[in-house]
């Protein structure tokens, strides 16, 4: 069944202000909702009672997204982790809803938001003109997924070579200004591209 409502849980305020971006030219047509927890530790303390509230009145038509930062967790075990919190609200995933209908998707962004941002070099420079063309060609972000020494870190290194940010990397500010120029189709994160197959699959 294609999904009337999206709701997002997110862990901090620049994945919402991306998302607020991003949305309106994904799915124009579909209203969606976000939740914003502070931080990390406080969404995983707190998601397994926001998720039981959400079971005990999901429409059918109603769509979840769980948004969580690797930052230096296991993947795996992250994924498990969001998977067992959603079965415990008896909630059906994405991942194991045995051919039925799903609930809920969690994604994690691998490894932080700027990840996305380094898929979609294009995004970046017609956001900040001044970025170079050439850093998707150099070995060290190639791979936007498997930065090492920090995503975030790396987006402002590369942003204060040419003189943006040069007090320290906003990132809210980056997302609202990075997310409207973010095209799905191009973007080579393969967290991205996993993300945006779900919202897809929800809205189709």
């Amino acid at each position: 069944m294609r999904a009337s409502r999206l709701a997002f849980l997110v862990e901090e305020p620049s994945m919402e202000v991306f998302l607020r971006g991003l949305l309106p030219n994904v799915i124009p047509h579909v209203p969606f909702q976000i939740h914003v927890f502070q931080g990390k530790r406080d969404m995983l303390s707190k998601l397994g009672d926001r998720l039981r509230g959400y079971a005990r009145w999901l429409p059918q038509e109603h769509r979840l997204f769980v948004m969580v930062d690797r930052d230096q967790d296991n993947c795996h075990d992250l994924k498990k982790r969001l998977e067992s919190i959603a079965g415990g609200a008896r909630l059906r995933t994405r991942t194991n809803s045995a051919g039925t209908s799903w609930q809920l998707v969690n994604r994690v962004v691998i490894e932080e938001l700027e990840a996305w941002y380094f898929g979609d070099w294009r995004a970046v420079r017609t956001a900040y003109p001044r970025m170079s063309e050439t850093i998707p060609q150099k070995a060290s972000y190639r791979n936007s997924d498997a930065i090492r020494g920090g995503t975030w870190e790396a987006f402002e290194r590369v942003m204060r070579q040419r003189n943006y940010f040069v007090g320290g990397l906003r990132k809210v500010e980056a997302a609202h200004t990075i997310a409207p120029h973010i095209d799905p189709t191009r973007n080579q994160s393969p967290s991205f591209k996993i993300f945006h197959e779900a919202i897809v699959e929800a809205t189709a």
